[in-house]
């Protein structure tokens, strides 16, 4: 058995090609929700439906989100709406009254569907509205993830890592945006002043998460703010994997980052954006996996190959790197 802790990107290509080493039927996925958004009225779990949509076949592998030659007929038909109506368009947040109003999960993070700035597919809302009908009916997000799996056909145990709000959100200096906003709407040039996971001071990971990080982890090539950091911002999570083996797979080459905003992110928060701040980040992690270019000495195992995650054969590469690294540590 073991668990992966998922972001949107670094972790779910690791996954792409990871089946002929860790069989999917002992493998659980803990995938971040810090990312998720209510728009529109229905949530959406960005990170989670990687995930779903990787096992499940159907992931657009291009983009690495949302669901293969999927149509956009509603997405593009709310934008001639605002176009005809003259309402402006980009990420309108409800009114600060309803960001704590309504379905919990969905605190401090909902947006109008006006002109939505997320692009969001036919069959992908069709997703999130099914997910937001069984939270509305009363079942858990984890219930509702379990039930989307099924239908899927996924073979990997998916869990969020929280049936409780935790919202990631980036102060700027045009003030606080949620993630996705600063990333998706406005391509992540925003300086970035500090990174809140807000809500996680009192949320609690589920005990089904708690159970699968007594499994060894393996964190993915993932964004160490803002696809690890919400999760280890909650104390029970953060304490679990200080007990169990934990490997991790670095996203950089020494201070070259493979991709996406974690350089930056890092930096802001006072952490080196290398390997060796990932290593600093992740004090809990017992051994770590690096690219063969990357020369950075760590004081924990390390095993090196080439850590590129092009194709599902680089994918299995590196799976059998983490399986030697999970060796040396179990």
């Amino acid at each position: 058995m073991v668990t992966f802790l998922s972001g949107g990107t670094g972790t779910p290509k690791l996954l792409s090609g990871a089946d002929a080493v860790f069989d999917p039927a002992a493998t659980t996925v803990v995938a971040n929700t810090g990312d998720d958004v209510e728009l529109g009225g229905h949530l959406v779990c960005p990170d989670v439906d990687t995930v779903l949509f990787l096992d499940g076949d159907v992931l657009d592998r291009e983009t690495w989100w949302g669901i293969d030659d999927d149509t956009a007929a509603t997405h593009e038909e709310l934008h001639a709406l605002a176009d005809a109506a003259g309402l402006e368009s980009g990420p309108r947040y409800l009114p600060e009254s309803e960001q704590t109003a309504g379905r919990e999960l969905a605190r401090w993070r909902r947006f109008s569907a006006v002109a939505e700035f997320m692009h969001i597919g036919d069959q992908d809302r069709a997703i999130h509205l099914t997910r937001t009908g069984l939270l509305d009916e009363g079942h858990t997000l984890t219930e509702a993830t379990r039930t989307l799996a099924g239908a899927l056909d996924a073979d990997r145990e998916i869990l969020p890592m929280s049936d409780d709000p935790v919202a990631s959100l980036i102060h700027t200096p045009d003030g606080v945006q949620h993630f996705q906003e600063w990333w998706v709407a406005h391509g992540g040039e925003p300086a970035v002043e500090d990174v809140e996971f807000r809500g996680a001071e009192s949320a609690e990971p589920t005990d089904t998460v708690l159970e699968s990080l007594d499994e060894p982890v393996v964190i993915g090539p993932s964004n160490p703010v803002t696809s690890i950091g919400p999760m280890v911002a909650m104390d029970d999570f953060r304490d679990a994997l200080e007990s169990t083996p934990v490997v991790a797979v670095s996203p950089f080459v020494e201070d070259t980052v493979f991709s996406g905003p974690a350089a930056k992110l890092m930096a802001a928060e006072g952490m080196d954006p290398s390997t060796a701040g990932v290593a600093a980040a992740y004090p809990f992690a017992d051994a770590f996996v690096l690219d063969s270019e990357d020369g950075t000495e760590l004081d924990r195992p390390v095993v090196r190959t080439d850590t590129s995650l092009d194709t599902d054969n680089d994918a299995e590469r590196v799976a059998r790197a983490v399986e030697r690294a999970l060796a040396e540590v179990t």
